[in-house]
């Protein structure tokens, strides 16, 4: 075999197979770090857009014991698990309870994602939200994993300002017997967020939610930011009450928020992680020991990555999340749920493959490339 791949660009690229970084004997103590997992398609079945997801269950799990093994935890059933992207309802009803149980049997740590997806598409009422809400908040507390308060769209939708999240929110802080972690969702990951939290202007927004974290903060074990902007993430994060975290969700300045300042820091749950999992625990590992030299100089070739990775629309950075699954051998096809696989182009993906490798990330060059090779060739470029 040869680690070469022809380009879309026509320029030859030998994969280095550098890299690949230790298992840690235990994790990072320093930083709470989750990573947001995909799910793996059976590639047999009719995961075309508009059908129901048909989940290659063996692999989807023995990838998030990929993560633990890392000493990541498993944020389940988030937006990189393509919720309300191709994943529908009952299958992530399924992986929710599949995932919970694995998370017991290998003592990983896991949150998963409470959000109203069991509602049609389309207008519902705030009580109708709230209910909806109730019922997954239920479900996830009863297979004993913490749960995260996703964005909705319905809620989105509904609500006609600040009031009517707090409504919402105070309910469900109210039915729920353990700190729970809030979700705040930028517009760039989901365009039908736009104005979360009662406006589209970020510092009311950011007041909006800052007010519910306090009235209840007992309830709170964080808040999860994802608006890619690391100054008004370090401005919350100040201003959080004393004990409730700020879960990083800026898949573009994640080693500077999670490394800190004198006044604090962010912990982490990103989807980033899940692509980068073995470099995330070399650099966390070294936080701990107090080497900063080591975190910065693993961290910084897969900040680039990332930025790639998540670049607009930044919705379809699942489909390189599952391009670089691929790669790395930890399925055997490159085919999502709901087909979207497509949404990415072989372009895109072919610097994802060249900056993946720049990072240590593709240890096993020969595999990455002969899989790269296989689908540029189906992508018309003549390997």
């Amino acid at each position: 075999m040869t680690a070469e791949v022809t380009l879309p660009d026509g320029t030859r690229h030998r994969l280095s197979g550098a890299g690949g970084f230790p298992r840690p004997a235990a994790p990072a103590t320093s930083r709470i770090a989750y990573a947001a997992a995909h799910v793996v398609a059976d590639p047999r079945a009719e995961n075309v857009p508009g059908a129901p997801a048909a989940v290659d269950w063996e692999r989807t799990l023995a990838f998030r014991h990929h993560l633990w093994s890392y000493g990541l935890g498993v944020a389940e059933a988030m937006d990189t698990a393509q919720r309300g992207m191709g994943l529908d309802h009952p299958a992530t009803r399924e992986l929710i309870r599949r995932s919970a149980a694995e998370a017991r049997s290998a003592g990983g740590r896991i949150v998963t994602g409470v959000a109203t997806d069991q509602l049609p598409a389309g207008p519902a009422s705030l009580e109708q939200i709230r209910d909806a809400y109730a019922e997954q908040l239920a479900e996830v507390l009863a297979v004993g994993a913490r749960p995260v308060l996703m964005c909705s769209r319905h809620l989105a939708a509904a609500a006609r300002g600040p009031e009517d999240y707090q409504r919402v929110y105070a309910y469900l802080l109210a039915a729920t017997d353990q700190p729970v972690v809030l979700h705040w969702l930028g517009e760039m990951f989901d365009p039908a967020l736009t104005g979360y939290w009662g406006s589209s202007d970020l510092d009311l927004a950011a007041d909006a939610v800052l007010e519910l974290v306090k009235e209840h903060a007992e309830k709170v074990d964080g808040i999860k930011v994802s608006l890619l902007d690391a100054d008004r993430e370090v401005a919350l994060r100040r201003r959080l009450p004393a004990g409730v975290r700020l879960y990083t969700g800026d898949d573009f300045h994640y080693p500077e928020l999670i490394r800190g300042d004198e006044v604090g820091h962010s912990d982490a749950l990103l989807g980033v992680f899940a692509a980068i999992a073995p470099a995330a625990a070399a650099a966390l590992a070294a936080l701990d020991a107090g080497d900063l030299a080591t975190y910065d100089e693993v961290f910084a070739p897969t900040v680039p990555l990332a930025r790639h990775l998540f670049a607009a629309p930044t919705w379809h950075y699942k489909t390189g999340i599952v391009f670089l699954a691929w790669l790395t051998g930890h399925q055997e096809h490159f085919t999502m749920v709901g087909g979207q696989q497509a949404g990415r182009s072989p372009a895109h993906l072919a610097r994802l493959l060249t900056l993946a490798d720049a990072a240590g990330l593709l240890p096993d060059a020969e595999l990455a490339a002969a899989r790269a090779r296989a689908y540029f060739t189906v992508a018309g470029v003549a390997q």
